[in-house]
């Protein structure tokens, strides 16, 4: 057993390998390269053994539930930090212990963006909208040299406006974090960027077409492509 895995639950690691798919494992090994381990295992699955975990975790205090999700953020296998984060949005009293310094540590070594995405909506996204992440040390991500960061910014601004993660529409802090990143060319970001702002359409188009038309000249082309598809057509990329 690898060093970090030792405190964590053995069956969760055993549960998520008994899922893996050899195929899958292959694919997403190029879909996101990462120095973690990847399995392989299906979303649904890792969700799966997540409703098992959060069952025998009825009753327990959020401070036993916080400590085994930094256990679990610390297995070098993907899919146990994804169901980390995942465990983390089924327990809102776990996650309303969070704050500066403990977000940072569990978005801490981020190396690819499926980890940074899970992370952003599962739980940065909905900390900062519920208040215990102040608007300035979102601002801050944007500034880092890491990459991963300035992407989690960016996806932390989607859980702000989408109904199904209880997102009731943020236009202010949501372009606030975009007009940061506009001219950010890196790809990872761009993408990011497109998404947060495809997600904002839902709740003010007209908000989305000014940021277009006030920032064309310094964003990615594939953001304007994108967002612009969006728009128009209501899907990302335009049917050929």
């Amino acid at each position: 057993m690898n060093k970090w895995e030792q405190g964590v639950p053995a069956w969760i690691v055993g549960a998520l390998r008994e899922a893996a798919d050899p195929r899958r494992r292959e694919v997403t090994s190029n879909y996101f390269p990462t120095a973690m381990e990847i399995l392989g295992v299906p979303v649904p699955e890792i969700r799966k053994t997540t409703r098992r975990l959060h069952g025998e975790l009825k009753g327990a205090p959020p401070t036993m539930v916080l400590e085994l999700a930094f256990l679990l953020k610390e297995v070098p296998i993907h899919e146990v930090r994804q169901l980390a984060y995942e465990l983390l949005s089924l327990r809102k009293d776990a996650r309303a212990l969070l704050g500066i310094r403990k977000v940072r540590s569990l978005g801490k070594g981020h190396d690819n963006w499926a980890s940074v995405d899970g992370f952003s909506v599962l739980v940065s996204g909905p900390v900062w909208r519920e208040g215990g992440l102040p608007d300035r040390e979102v601002a801050a991500w944007t500034s880092m040299k890491d990459r991963w960061w300035r992407r989690t910014a960016l996806v932390s601004t989607v859980p702000l406006n989408m109904p199904s993660r209880g997102g009731a529409g943020d236009v202010g802090r949501t372009l606030e974090i975009c007009h940061r990143l506009a001219a950010d060319s890196d790809p990872m970001v761009a993408k990011a960027l497109s998404w947060a702002l495809r997600s904002l359409i839902r709740v003010d188009r007209g908000a989305v077409e000014g940021f277009l038309s006030t920032h064309d000249s310094v964003i990615p082309a594939l953001v304007r492509r994108e967002v612009r598809n969006k728009l128009e057509t209501g899907r990302k990329l335009r049917r050929t």
